[in-house]
């Protein structure tokens, strides 16, 4: 019975592959239409593998990562026979093109990489991913057979699998049968925390540059080993507004050639000419700048590609929707333009094929020969953190930036990011050394310029986001040429001796590997004390923070001594031994400085009260980068949950509404009898100048005044403000992100493992006065300038003399107060930290 049931299987298997060997339309292969519902992912990946296994002449699918709920990511390469008989030679020669692999090419032929569904719930374009690869090898197309000829085509049909699946479940629980286009139907309004991002709620396309995420990892990794000519990233917006597709808006970055924008014209123009036939509404050179380095169209626009987004309007659309004008809009309508312009990109590219490889070559010979930045080289200090180090150059390498050892020291002078001005400093071998006369020359120069152009301060997204300060790195910016001759060669970790009678473990606690070692040791069971002053034993001096493990209280870890060196070990962490607890400057290890350090069982406020993408980035930062379990607490049942079960609650950005008079007084209360309570961004404005607790907003009563004379005196002598000019007008009293520079009290626990000075990426406009009653361990001093970004004059003057960063005691427990968000799409690595102190050393 087994053989017979084997057998049969076997031949199911084999009837189905054999089925697919036929060319089939999607609808063939889904049994319907395009557009009649929503395809789930798992389908559109077989369907591109039928394709592939029907014309494996033409078509190779490749699974290039998996997401975090464990969905593939794969892509397609498209190409003519001959062309993907020859398809390594070609990426190759491409590669040698660039300067990346030495050589001379021998073949030219235009990359066309076309990226669909980055955004889960904007879900036309993974539909149109299917009749674009369709159409592709369509042997009764006798037009893309013809642009085959001299174009491969790179096909990613959904760049977030989960987010995607997400929204399509949603629709399928909650969509009408028939469909209902009535706006205001629950199908049109999702739930929190909706489809748009992955599984840990990020938006995956402002996460091109930093790679936080898996699916990004994967994709960076794939898309430099090809580095196509054209990219272009599929959206969605309202369903109210009409399709956008290039030419960008301003502002664009300097580093931009005149090809990349003169080439985004002509795309366009090609894409109108369709648009223009069917009498389709569009529009361009609006809203959607190039400028952010981590998008979906700049990210290949500073890797030398004519980078581009489309927006199809259609969030919420489901598959029919009534427009404010009235008119139906299907999910039918919304793919249909999609793969209107797809298939619109690949005919313009094809017909100036041999342009774009040699306009693709010219851009990497000007940028490894001749590059026009300012600044040419970037030096980064060899005393900086050796965990920060290798994580920057892990960066680097990543994204195939080029870097070394200086191959001899000297005296040099450049841009210091630690004081913001041009000092002398002394050169040395060990300093780490990246210039910008390599492939990657331009995306250096948008990543690490001290400055940047901004030729309109009205944006899309933020306008500061330098490695040097999310890292805390002491770093320089050279105007000249210096070549890093040397392979950079990380220090190695020197063991220590243990000694027969161990009387306790040391470790440094400098960096965000350190805090993983922490969460480590507690999860094992391990208790651990920290200092809170610095400290000196056998000639090491030990800073505020330094984690230490005594043998004594932890008799009951079986193996404790091998135990905690096999964490150590595993976390590539230095262990210092001490065989006693006398030390020879500072405190004992039995002092009431030295602190036992409490495992904390943390509580995280998400639901749709709270921002996705702010919870999320907590949720991601303790499971994914330090490996601490959390819990996950809805808003929507928070009245309920016993709270005193929990040692910190964290509350991120959001708007909240739950937090009445009787749930202050119940907050208040736990943290009198020792609760955490941390507080990020909007969500410290929730308990802003409530009673019972110490944040106040910052009014300055004369700048107030004098704010309000000004734009009097304004409106007198300009007139009342003209409509098309109101939202310039507002700019100066907005903040998109720039980075400023924060004075820090490294005495306390919150800034442990931090230098005098912390550089805070704000988002917002939020002002708070220094706290009276508590800590004001990071503030605004003075007269406010963003140090690197854009900010209106009237922000800066509200900011001036505020707070960043305090904690508040409150009985036996504490509240921490962030008001800039230190875990901002989690590339800021010294916020990372900050935010880390609030868990596990405030408090305790």
């Amino acid at each position: 019975m087994k053989k017979i049931t084997l057998l049969f299987l076997l031949l199911s298997a084999q009837h189905f592959i054999f089925s697919q060997a036929k060319l089939q339309s999607p609808s063939e292969f889904l049994g319907y239409e395009l557009g009649d519902r929503f395809t789930r992912h798992y389908r559109v990946a077989e369907y591109f593998k039928s394709v592939a296994y029907a014309m494996p002449a033409n078509v190779l699918v490749q699974q290039y990562g998996e997401t975090y709920e464990h969905r593939p990511l794969i892509y397609a390469i498209v190409a003519s026979v001959d062309n993907l008989k020859n398809i390594e030679q070609i990426r190759l020669d491409n590669l040698k093109r660039t300067g990346i692999v030495s050589g001379t090419p021998t073949t030219k032929v235009a990359i066309v990489w076309l990226s669909y569904n980055v955004h889960g719930n904007e879900a036309n374009s993974m539909e149109a991913s299917m009749k674009t690869l369709y159409e592709l090898v369509n042997p009764a197309n006798p037009k893309t057979k013809e642009w085959l000829k001299n174009t491969v085509v790179i096909i990613d049909p959904c760049i977030n699998p989960d987010g995607r699946d997400r929204y399509a479940n949603y629709y399928s629980q909650y969509g009408s049968i028939p469909a209902n286009a009535d706006p205001q139907a629950r199908e049109h309004r999702e739930l929190w925390p909706g489809g748009r991002a992955n599984h840990y709620l990020f938006d995956l396309n402002r996460d091109w540059a930093w790679e936080t995420q898996t699916e990004s990892q994967a994709r960076i990794k794939i898309y430099n080993q090809w580095m196509p000519h054209v990219h272009v990233d599929f959206h969605e917006q309202g369903y109210n507004t009409p399709y956008y597709f290039a030419p960008a808006a301003e502002p664009f970055h300097e580093v931009i050639s005149t090809w990349q924008r003169e080439f985004q014209t002509t795309i366009g123009k090609n894409n109108a000419k369709y648009f223009d036939e069917q009498g389709w509404l569009y529009f361009t050179k609006e809203r959607f700048d190039l400028f952010y380095p981590s998008y979906g169209d700049t990210y290949p626009v500073y890797s030398g590609a004519i980078g581009m987004t489309y927006e199809q309007g259609g969030i919420g659309g489901g598959l029919t929707v009534t427009t404010t004008e009235g008119d139906p809009l299907t999910l039918k309508d919304r793919l249909t333009h999609h793969f209107t312009n797809s298939m619109s990109t690949i005919e313009i590219s094809s017909q100036n094929a041999d342009r774009l490889a040699d306009e693709f070559e010219k851009y990497f010979k000007e940028n490894n020969t001749n590059p026009a930045a300012v600044y040419k080289t970037y030096v980064i200090k060899a005393e900086n953190n050796p965990d920060k180090i290798k994580k920057i150059t892990d960066w680097l390498s990543s994204h195939s930036i080029q870097f070394g050892n200086a191959a001899t020291g000297k005296p040099a002078r450049g841009f210091d990011f630690t004081t913001q001005s041009v000092n002398n400093f002394n050169l040395t071998t060990e300093d780490i050394v990246f210039n910008v006369y390599q492939p990657k020359g331009r995306f250096i120069t948008t990543v690490f310029e001290p400055q940047n152009k901004l030729t309109d301060s009205l944006t899309y997204d933020i306008t500061a986001w330098n490695l040097f300060y999310a890292y805390g790195l002491k770093a320089f910016a050279l105007n000249e040429k210096i070549t890093a001759d040397k392979k950079y060669q990380p220090k190695a970790i020197d063991a220590e001796s243990l000694p027969s009678k161990p009387y306790a473990f040391i470790f440094r606690y400098q960096s965000l590997n350190d805090v993983e070692l922490l969460a480590a040791l507690m999860k094992k069971g391990v208790k651990v004390r920290s200092t809170n002053k610095s400290f000196t034993l056998k000639g090491q001096n030990f800073e505020p923070g330094t984690l230490i493990v005594t043998k004594r209280n932890n008799e009951n870890v079986a193996d404790f001594e091998n135990t905690v060196q096999s964490i150590a070990k595993g976390l590539n962490r230095k262990t210092y031994v001490a065989s006693t607890g006398f030390v020879d400057k500072g405190f004992d290890f039995g002092s009431s400085e030295v602190n036992y350090l409490k495992m904390p069982k943390v509580a995280l406020l998400g639901g749709d009260q709270a921002s996705s993408l702010g919870m999320g980035e907590i949720w991601h930062f303790f499971e994914q980068q330090i490996h601490f379990p959390v819990s996950v607490i809805g808003a929507d049942y928070f009245k309920n949950i016993d709270l005193p079960k929990y040692d910190v609650l964290v509350v991120p950005d959001g708007n909240y509404r739950l937090f009445d008079e009787t749930q202050l007084s119940i907050i208040e209360h736990w943290v009198t009898n020792g609760g955490r309570l941390i507080l990020i961004a909007n969500g410290a404005s929730a308990f802003a100048d409530k009673k019972g607790f110490a944040l106040k907003e910052y009014v300055d009563d004369d700048a107030k005044k004098k704010a309000e004379k000004d734009d009097k005196e304004q409106k007198e002598k300009d007139g009342p403000v003209k409509y098309g000019e109101a939202e310039r007008k507002e700019l100066s009293h907005s903040i998109s992100g720039a980075i400023y520079k924060v004075t820090l009290d490294k005495t306390h626990p919150l800034a442990f493992g931090l230098d005098d000075f912390y550089y805070t990426l704000r988002t917002n406009e939020l002002h708070f006065s220094y706290l009276e009653h508590g800590w004001n361990v990071g503030i605004l001093k003075g007269k406010q300038k963003p140090v690197m970004g854009f900010a209106g004059n009237r922000v800066n003057k509200k900011l001036e003399n505020t707070l960043a960063f305090g904690v508040e005691d409150k009985g036996k427990g504490r509240i921490v107060y962030l008001v800039d968000n230190p875990t901002f799409r989690c590339f800021w690595e010294n916020g990372k930290m900050l935010f880390a102190n609030a868990v596990f050393m405030v408090g305790q």
